[in-house]
């Protein structure tokens, strides 16, 4: 008989997961206040909405959130949470804001109906590479004075994974963070003694954990992106592998016409680098070669020509052995 695990507890970070204590209108109401930096008990109403957006045609892209949430003055929270690297994670963002946005308009309806959109991604990778931000938010602005051009939209991004081991930082949305980021059972029990909505997220997480059904969903859902990590580590390879073949036999033969005067602009970096150098010693050794024939023709001895062509002496008597060789052999 199987022995069961009594210490199992679901990660945040699992969608599956995060929409379960998404459901929960108190852990709602907690982490929309940490979103929103505003006191929880001014939060009147959060709603859950339907996820799928709408689509004015039949061929329109579908888009599916994890989490959507009216408030009680009619703006709107989407919020995802995406474990696996996603390259055009900024124009998913966009494409889903966009939506959210126009779809408060029905036809005829006056632009002063629109009410604030934000889109929240809760990110298990890294996004912005070039800093250690782990909490963003982006709006539209003017680009040179800074100026806030609408407040309507507005994009709120959570890089897990920059989150430091020693931060101290008391904001509400780094607590939040560190929550959603945990992996054992002994950080989501200290998170919750931090604060009350985050101690309610926790009793949400051990009441799905020991939920059976909820339970063998998050466990697919793992075993989903465990898979599509698998299989894009699989081809990422086999492409990084076969961009550096093409790359080296392209570079080789190139090197060999010109010397390498211009590189491959196809194939992995790496293969283009490995065979560009490898063209360039080539093509300098074809050119030593022809200048040390030509100088030993005049009768000249293999220091004068090291001397002239600053090069050391050994070189060139290697280069005039070859020449002798080959010279003998035909």
């Amino acid at each position: 008989m199987e022995k069961k695990n009594d210490n199992f507890i679901m990660l945040p970070t699992v969608d599956v997961c995060f929409k379960g204590l998404m459901n929960n209108p108190k852990v709602r109401k907690g982490f929309i206040a940490a979103l929103l930096k505003i006191d929880p008990d001014t939060i009147n109403e959060t709603r859950l909405l339907p996820t799928a957006l709408r689509q004015a045609y039949i061929d329109d892209k579908l888009g599916i959130l994890d989490v959507r949430v009216m408030m009680e003055d009619k703006s709107q929270i989407d919020m995802e949470m995406q474990v696996a690297y996603f390259e055009y994670w900024d124009a998913r963002s966009l494409f889903y804001l966009s939506k959210i946005f126009t779809d408060q308009l029905k036809r005829g309806e006056p632009y002063d109906n629109l009410k604030k959109c934000i889109h929240v991604s809760i990110l298990d990778f890294v996004h912005f590479e070039d800093d250690k931000n782990c909490y963003r938010t982006i709006c539209f602005c003017d680009e040179k004075t800074g100026k806030k051009y609408t407040d309507l939209m507005e994009i709120q991004i959570l890089e897990l994974k920059k989150l430091p081991a020693d931060l101290k930082s008391g904001e509400d949305i780094i607590k939040w963070m560190r929550f959603l980021g945990g992996k054992t059972r002994k950080e989501f029990e200290d998170m919750a003694k931090t604060d009350e909505y985050i101690e309610e997220a926790y009793k949400e997480l051990e009441k799905m954990s020991a939920d059976e059904r909820a339970k063998l969903e998050y466990e697919a859902r793992e075993r989903a992106i465990r898979d599509y990590n698998s299989q894009m580590k699989s081809a990422l390879k086999r492409g990084e592998q076969k961009g550096i073949e093409r790359g080296l036999q392209k570079g080789v033969e190139r090197g060999l016409r010109k010397g390498i005067e211009r590189g491959l602009r196809q194939g992995v970096e790496r293969g283009l680098q490995q065979g560009k150098a490898m063209g360039i010693r080539l093509g300098e050794r074809s050119k030593l070669r022809e200048q040390t024939k030509k100088k030993l023709e005049k009768g000249l001895s293999v220091e004068e020509i090291a001397d002239m062509l600053e090069e050391d002496i050994e070189t060139i008597r290697s280069v005039e052995n070859e020449l002798r060789e080959e010279a003998e052999n035909s």
